[in-house]
């Protein structure tokens, strides 16, 4: 059984890979398969897409067509186009653009289906679980849909329910994107900077995450802490509660909510609410999300935020969540004051403290960018003064000078976008500046606190004294190591792989025509002695050998055309 399971696995993998190349071949993306495909059989499969489809993607922009490169390979490659969506140090704004329209809203499955899953997941019948069950699902996405129930205790809830074998197809795709992200990195050296291999792995850690309702069902609860046990919290903020006994790894059962979609103004005001109020309030709250807890809704589009009674605001879709050190929530802070008071050298300053890469290569281009900007910002009214823009705009200063922010910081500025589209709606003279301002005050204050001061340098002192304690143990270890040749130097010389690249093409060669000689001389002994089976009146086997020699030949003599300097990806570092 292991070895069909094998066998199995392998053709599902196969027929996966030439799917992918049978929809870049579709959009025009031939140079891309070229390197995928070294025995060219990709122009095979060119010929079996209809000629109606390249007419149809010669109307679509190079962005585009990757755009739809991605909906056509399915639900795994939508999300991972939505995740780098949030790169934007990566890739061109223009395909950023093109990846924040993709969309994964698919049909819903059977609801008989849904209700297995669900049985098999809370190991009962759904008719003694809950008092009703709703097989017709009212939302569906591409890895999960949501029916409504009511318990037998009488609470009106959803049920979130994973598609079935979604996971399945998505494991599989990330080992196909894995190889891939191998391939490219080894054939095409330009790539190796933007780490495919890197970016498929932090990938596979946030869907298999979003795959885990256990981890949503956390993500709610966390969420809800935050704002419950802050003193200063006036109950305004609601997310759903969720029902852990009915809840698993692939069924998230939740409460209902009964509220008005934020965006829906007309009924918010025929309901009696107050639209100032709730702008203020949900600024207000994701302030504090940012600032006071670092973990705020990293997908607060008007879909997942409704309003209850009393202008209370319900968050919800808990799966994708921003986190931030505390360190990074100081320099965040000390950037946005920092561009308030126009202060370049501290813009810089936070810059470098936030990135992984410090080094600024022109720092007079830098301080003279960022100088346009602060004077540029300074002379916008309340409505162009935006956080979402300032922080967009700061994103393509450090793309610019090719330094490297934590991935929050695009996840914050995309999430600020949709936050303050949303108040903008509700109340457009809101200034959201001047509402943020003391967030950002209390969070540089907090660094400066006399009692953290103290622990600090406690702790350090303490550290500095377990240090002094192992050094002279440390050194006798490293010595003895030394003398029993423990300790390994690796010696690398940078100009040496090309010759030892020529040395192996030059051996290859040699070898090949030592081959080519035997099958010559072997097959003209075979055809002057006639060895049977005789094909015509010379041996079969003669001309098999002449005919092997032959296709070496012609292989080796086009080897050696190419001259020295061969398609070997070690010659493009020169």
């Amino acid at each position: 059984m292991g070895i069909f399971s094998a066998i199995e696995k392998r053709y599902k993998h196969l027929q996966r890979y030439n799917r992918i190349i049978s929809v870049l071949l579709k959009y025009g993306f031939e140079d891309a398969v070229a390197y995928m495909e070294e025995n060219k059989r990709f122009t095979f499969l060119k010929k079996l897409i209809p000629k109606s489809t390249y007419i149809h993607a010669m109307n679509l922009s190079k962005w585009e067509k990757m755009r739809m490169v991605c909906v056509e390979l399915g639900p795994t490659f939508v999300k991972f186009g939505q995740i780098l969506s949030n790169r934007p140090d990566l890739l061109p704004a223009q395909l950023i653009s093109e990846l924040e329209k993709l969309q994964d809203s698919v049909p819903p499955v059977a609801g008989e289906l849904a209700v297995q899953v669900v049985e098999v997941e809370l190991k009962g019948k759904v008719a003694d679980l809950f008092q009703s069950f709703d097989t017709h699902a009212f939302a569906s996405a591409s890895m999960a849909q949501v029916h409504k129930a009511t318990l037998k205790t009488g609470e009106k809830v959803v049920v979130k329910v994973q598609r079935p074998g979604i996971q399945q197809v998505i494991e599989e795709d990330i080992k196909v994107m894995y190889y891939l992200a191998d391939l490219f990195s080894r054939r095409i050296p330009s790539l190796k900077s933007f780490d495919p291999v890197g970016l498929v792995r932090n990938f596979e850690e946030s869907i298999l995450k979003e795959l885990d309702f256990v981890h949503e069902s956390v993500n709610i609860q966390r969420f809800n802490n935050n704002f419950v046990s802050d003193p200063n919290n006036k109950g305004y903020i609601h997310a759903p509660v969720v029902y852990r006994k009915f809840t698993t790894s692939r069924v998230l059962t939740l409460e209902f909510i009964d509220g008005i979609k934020i965006s829906d103004i007309a009924k918010l005001e025929a309901a009696g609410l107050n639209r100032k109020l709730i702008a203020r309030r949900l600024a207000a709250s994701y302030f504090k999300q940012v600032f006071n807890y670092g973990f705020f809704h990293a997908d607060p589009h008007p879909g997942n935020i409704f309003i209850l009674h009393d202008n209370i605001i319900c968050f919800l879709d808990f799966g994708l969540m921003g986190n931030i050190l505390h360190k990074d929530v100081e320099q965040l802070g000390n950037l946005f004051l920092s561009v308030t008071s126009m202060d370049v050298r501290k813009i810089i300053r936070a810059f470098q403290l936030l990135s992984d890469n410090p080094t600024i290569k022109d720092f007079r281009a830098l301080e003279t960018d960022l100088t346009e900007f602060v004077q540029n910002y300074a002379v916008r009214d309340i409505n162009e003064s935006e956080v979402s823009s300032l922080l967009i705009s700061l994103k393509d200063i450090i793309v610019k000078h090719g330094m490297k922010v934590p991935t929050h910081f695009y996840l914050l500025a995309r999430s600020l976008v949709s936050v303050e589209g949303v108040i903008r709606q509700l109340d457009p003279e809101l200034d959201l500046e001047k509402m943020m301002r003391p967030y950002l005050v209390r969070t540089i204050w907090k660094h400066y606190d006399p009692l953290k001061f103290v622990t600090s340098l406690a702790n350090s002192v303490y550290d500095m004294g377990i240090y002094m304690e192992e050094l002279p143990r440390d050194i006798k270890t490293a010595i003895r190591k030394i003398n029993t040749g423990e300790v390994k130097v690796d010696l690398r010389h940078q100009g040496i792989d090309p010759l030892v690249h020529t040395i192996n093409r030059v051996t290859k060669h040699i070898v090949t025509g030592i081959i080519i000689a035997g099958f010559f001389v072997g097959s003209a002994q075979m055809v002057i002695h006639n060895v049977k089976p005789l094909w015509g009146e010379t041996s079969a086997f003669g001309i098999f050998g002449f005919t092997v020699a032959a296709i070496l030949a012609y292989g080796m003599i086009n080897d050696l055309r190419k001259g020295d300097r061969d398609d070997w990806s070690g010659w493009k570092k020169d």
